[in-house]
């Protein structure tokens, strides 16, 4: 098992690190080139981020010695369950749109795909099913440790949202704590990546349909229902575990190392 653990912990560090420098150094120029060709630059923006994924799939294969990538970084599960449990988790951030924010009128179509299902689809699936998961799901790490390199990316990658101190930390805490929520949620949820995808998609459509807050801290109300959204997430994969009597997958026997 320790062989397995440096073997995949070693596939992983190198896959997402060459997809991390494919999406961060060459991602625009990546679009420019696609768009040559195609002329639409939301399906060239698609196209990047498959591409930029590259390393990720061959290291996935890689690990597992087998072509069965989708299972491997959790697209396997219900994505009707997923959606629904999400759709029903976000609602009081959808409430608090309508109740205390305008309507954005200035959203496009393009812009929704690429800000929200994009985005909830790609960084869920790299960051989540990859990243976090091949660590936590086939290594002897627990957690804390699965988790923190991740975040830590996950958080870094928003920090160009702003340039005031204040803003920026806050920027990273609350980025950092979502990274932590979403690989939880995966977990609990029998490894259903579809849940935090659709978690993450719908969080940020209703700050997209909305005039909410220009980066990812927002201010007191939206974070009052942001807090709501996350808080029943919690609530109802609780219930959800003692009700069909599984265990809980992250506990402290689980937390450092397995």
């Amino acid at each position: 098992m320790i062989n397995r653990t440096l073997r995949t912990s070693v596939i992983v560090v190198i896959s997402f690190g060459a997809s991390y420098y494919v999406m961060f150094e060459y991602f625009e120029k990546i679009i420019a080139a696609i768009n040559i060709l195609l002329y639409v630059p939301i399906i060239s923006y698609f196209f990047t981020y498959i591409i930029a994924g590259i390393p990720i799939f061959i290291g996935t294969s890689i690990i597992h010695r087998d072509f069965n990538i989708f299972y491997h970084l959790g697209l396997k599960g219900n994505f009707f369950k997923g959606f629904l449990l999400a759709l029903l988790f976000t609602f009081p951030m959808f409430l608090g749109g309508l109740t205390f924010f305008s309507f954005n009128y200035k959203i496009t179509l393009p812009a929704i795909l690429k800000l929200t299902i994009f985005a909830g689809l790609f960084e869920e699936l790299y960051f989540r099913g990859f990243l976090f998961g091949q660590f936590f799901r086939y290594t002897k790490f627990g957690f804390i440790p699965s988790i923190f390199l991740g975040a830590l990316l996950f958080a870094s990658g928003h920090l160009y949202q702003s340039t005031e101190v204040s803003v920026l930390i806050g920027v990273f805490l609350t980025t950092f704590i979502g990274s932590i929520f979403f690989a939880w949620l995966y977990v609990e949820w029998n490894y259903n990546l579809w849940i935090p995808i659709c978690m993450h998609f719908l969080m940020n459509l209703s700050w997209e349909i909305f005039i909410v807050s220009e980066n990812a801290l927002g201010g007191i109300t939206s974070n009052i229902f942001r807090g709501l959204t996350i808080t029943l997430a919690i609530i109802a994969t609780v219930i959800y575990k003692k009700r069909k009597g599984l265990k809980f997958e992250v506990n402290k026997k689980t937390l450092w190392l397995k």
